[in-house]
């Protein structure tokens, strides 16, 4: 470790005294010694620039590329259209490299581009406000958990199974570390969607929030304003994790009762990336201001009546109160939501509501020509956007391999992930997919199913 550091050995036994140290791994003694590393790391020989670009492109050249490869794998990561602009806009140098804006008279590009992607965020969720963006849409849901129970005074939030299995773990990595208590309520086997009567045999007058997907982890669309209407009942808010995308076809989840509404924003211009980065998105009624995490653009004018934008309400943050704030989060992931907004004001709103009708056709084209295959039955009979779960009685394993085989990305196998639908196949259809793609597809799973049988 010694060697990457670009002090000298007399600095830095000078600077090992100052704290009463005699060796670096005095650094590490609160870490125990059976789970540190003991003796060189398994690495290679160290190799040159042109040996090093020469390896990486190799390892690179074993990944599928989507270029290469038609995806029908969703579960929360979509390949959906990113129109050109996007990436010729976000690649200027003002943008990638901005730095965080706390000082608004030289931000003022930064902040404005922050303020629109909350209006716009407004706009789409039927909220009153949003803030700057959050990591990811599991790291929104889990905070709009935290901020319902702070402002209800309760601690018991109850959460739909059919949220996505990502953001339950997230969800609760916080609550362990909280006083949060979750308890899980179960979706109808049939439908796939939350039951309103075990809902309403759970809520109590210690429940802080109720918990939603739509659509949810199975793409199937909830009937929101009733589960709405029973939480307010118990004085309970009542939060909605949603698509954006979806969001340009299906009701605004503040129309139907929401008092929080997030989401992960990877499907607006973020690629695939192996997973990463995203941002999430979070939006509040107007009574929450003062207890949302992360950033939040304001408009306001100058001392000459210009327009302009500042970072605000950050008394509230993280960085500022401290063990008072009502959330650790103090960032945002400013270029991803750059991006997302570019991709909504270039589509705009009939674009959106474009790509999410062509997402919702071919989806169900799709799951109507593999029930029509051997083997194949739907999983649920409730309505669904892109994302449907079908039943296979063969190896979905051995069925994913052979599609990757002629060059496309199959869907994801449910076995050890979703109780009950250990034959259960996910997938999901954008509007980037086309029917001869689709023709192709059926025609390789025909095909297996065919082999499989003979």
């Amino acid at each position: 470790m010694a060697d990457y550091i670009p002090n000298t050995a007399h600095q830095q036994q000078e600077m090992l005294q100052a704290i009463g140290l005699r060796s670096l791994e005095d650094l590490f003694a609160d870490i125990p010694e059976d789970v540190r590393v003991q003796g060189p790391l398994d690495l290679p020989p160290p190799l040159s620039e042109i040996e090093l670009s020469a390896r990486l492109r190799q390892l690179a050249s074993e990944n599928g590329s989507l270029d290469k490869l038609c995806c029908f794998l969703g579960a929360g990561a979509y390949d959906h259209y990113t129109p050109a602009v996007v990436k010729n806009l976000t690649a200027r140098q003002e943008f990638y490299t901005a730095y965080t804006p706390y000082q608004p008279e030289i931000s003022q590009g930064t902040l404005q581009a922050i303020f629109e992607f909350q209006s716009m965020i407004c706009a789409l969720t039927g909220m009153d406000l949003a803030n700057a963006s959050l990591y990811d849409g599991s790291s929104a849901l889990a905070e709009a958990a935290l901020m319902a129970c702070q402002a209800t005074r309760r601690r018991r939030v109850l959460v739909a199974g059919s949220v996505h299995p990502d953001s339950r773990a997230v969800l609760e990595t916080y609550a362990r570390f909280s006083e949060t208590q979750l308890a899980w309520l179960p979706w109808d086997l049939q439908h796939g969607t939350l039951d309103p009567d075990a809902l309403a045999r759970q809520l109590d007058n210690e429940t802080a929030a109720v918990l939603v997907q739509s659509p949810n982890f199975f793409g199937l669309i909830e009937d929101l304003a009733p589960l709405a209407e029973l939480a307010h009942q118990s004085g309970a808010l009542f939060v909605v994790s949603s698509d954006p995308i979806a969001l340009g076809i299906l009701q605004p989840p503040g129309e139907t009762g929401a008092d929080i509404v997030v989401g992960d924003g990877q499907a607006l211009g973020n690629g695939l990336n192996f997973g990463g980065p995203s941002l999430g998105f979070f939006a509040a009624r107007q009574a929450l201001l003062r207890r949302m995490p992360g950033r939040i653009v304001g408009e306001t004018t100058d001392s000459q009546g210009r327009r302009g934008f500042v970072l605000t309400i950050q008394t509230r943050e993280q960085h500022i109160r401290r063990e008072k704030a009502t959330s650790n989060i103090c960032t945002n992931q400013a270029l991803n939501a750059l991006t997302a907004t570019i991709t909504m004001a270039a589509l705009g709103p009939s674009g959106l509501a474009r790509a999410a009708e062509l997402s919702t056709r071919k989806a169900h084209e799709l799951q109507a020509r593999l029930l029509e295959l051997p083997g194949f039955r739907a999983a649920f009979d409730g309505p669904f956007f892109k994302e449907f779960a079908v039943r296979f009685s063969g190896d979905i394993t051995a069925l994913n391999q052979s599609l990757y085989q002629a060059g496309f990305i199959g869907g994801l196998a449910l076995a050890g992930i979703v109780p009950g639908l250990d034959d259960g196949w996910l997938l999901a259809v954008t509007e980037s997919r086309t029917a001869t793609d689709i023709d192709r597809f059926v025609s390789l799973i025909r095909q297996f199913v065919q082999e499989v049988r003979t």
